[in-house]
């Protein structure tokens, strides 16, 4: 049975303001419990006009304090920006807050630029200690040890389910060696995606959070009342991909009736190349047209994201999206029992 899930990043429209993008977060989140979904994510960004959940434990928590039964989580927190005593604190705090409904999703890069790291004390070599660093995290998370001197309060033996996000191999295989859910950035990145999963699989060895691999499929979905709508809808995050491929990030812009206008034919083929695991069409197709990732990935869950100028589309997107799943039974909407079947075991040196 294949999950729903939400990613939201907080994207600022033009002509909104971050106020605008948080608020329409939290109203996001409540439709979405409500319509069934299993989890609510957002993501770090930094130096980015367009995203406003730079502070993401602080949104999710916004998030999970007007919500009551949804997962909400990090999707993910980038670890090399951080040292793992302050998620541990950042997350057990929000474990501590709202009970069984925290996850943390990591991934290893920066997500930023050389500006951008300079400004949070980090640098690119961060990276090169991902694993370690999992390691670390993941045992402040977990219960105390008798030699341990360095604890996380709140945060120790809170057990936060861990999650490896990733656009390459590299997570597959580190998620897999750990035996920790996955989790593939294939709505920006899908070119690995099955080569990742396929690793994933093959080389996953269970773990006192997981006993079987769970693989986590991103990708872009928006739905509207007709076919039209939904094509228009989809030319905001067309036109963001396109921006991005110019270097000339900014707010999301509005639709436009035409695409073909905006883009040349070679940002055209890059941005529809980063796009390639995204779907857009009416209640009535949208299934028809999950079905092929869901047959080829055999995903576990799918985590949706949805870069929607007009905040009342964004929300009707997502509840025609729940009706037309909730057709399916290949679809399951309910409560979702958290992703680890116990405490964490791995250690790091403390």
């Amino acid at each position: 049975m294949v999950k729903l899930s939400v990613l939201d990043l907080a994207n600022i429209g033009e002509g909104f303001t971050p106020a605008d993008a948080l608020s329409n977060a939290l109203d996001l989140a409540q439709h979405a419990e409500a319509a069934g979904y299993t989890r609510f994510w957002l993501a770090e960004h930094h130096n980015l006009a367009g995203i406003a959940s730079a502070a993401t434990a602080v949104c999710i928590c916004h998030v999970a304090g007007g919500t009551k039964n949804i997962r909400v989580g990090a999707g993910g927190i980038m670890l090399p920006n951080h040292s793992p005593m302050v998620i541990a604190e950042q997350f057990g705090t929000l474990a501590t807050l709202f009970p069984e409904r925290i996850d943390l999703g990591l991934g290893r890069a920066p997500g930023t630029d050389q500006r951008t790291w300079m400004a949070l004390r980090r640098g690119p070599e961060a990276s090169e200690s991902f694993p370690q660093d999992v390691l670390e995290l993941q045992a402040l998370l977990g219960p105390p040890r008798e030699d341990q001197v360095i604890h996380s309060i709140p945060g120790e033996d809170t057990n936060v389910p861990l999650w490896v996000l990733g656009s390459s191999l590299y997570g597959a295989q580190l998620a897999a060696m750990l035996g920790l859910p996955y989790a593939f950035a294939s709505h920006f990145a899908p070119q690995a995606l099955m080569q990742a999963i396929a690793v994933y699989r093959e080389r996953f060895e269970p773990s006192a959070q997981l006993d079987k691999p769970y693989v986590m499929v991103g990708c872009n979905v928006i739905v509207a009342d007709t076919e039209e709508e939904a094509k228009r809808l989809f030319t905001s995050p067309q036109q963001n991909v396109t921006r991005m491929v110019r270097g000339t990030r900014g707010l999301l812009p509005p639709p436009i009736d035409d695409i073909e206008e905006f883009w040349s034919p070679m940002e055209k083929a890059h941005a529809s190349s980063m796009l390639g695991c995204s779907f857009y069409g009416s209640a009535e197709t949208i299934k028809g047209k999950l079905d092929t990732l869901i047959e080829e990935t055999n995903a576990d869950e799918l985590m949706v994201a949805a870069a929607i100028w007009d905040h009342k589309a964004r929300v009707r997107s997502f509840e025609l999206l729940a009706g037309a799943m909730n057709e399916s039974t290949t679809f399951r909407f309910r409560r979702p029992e958290p992703v680890y079947s116990g405490a964490h075991e791995n250690p790091a040196i403390l």
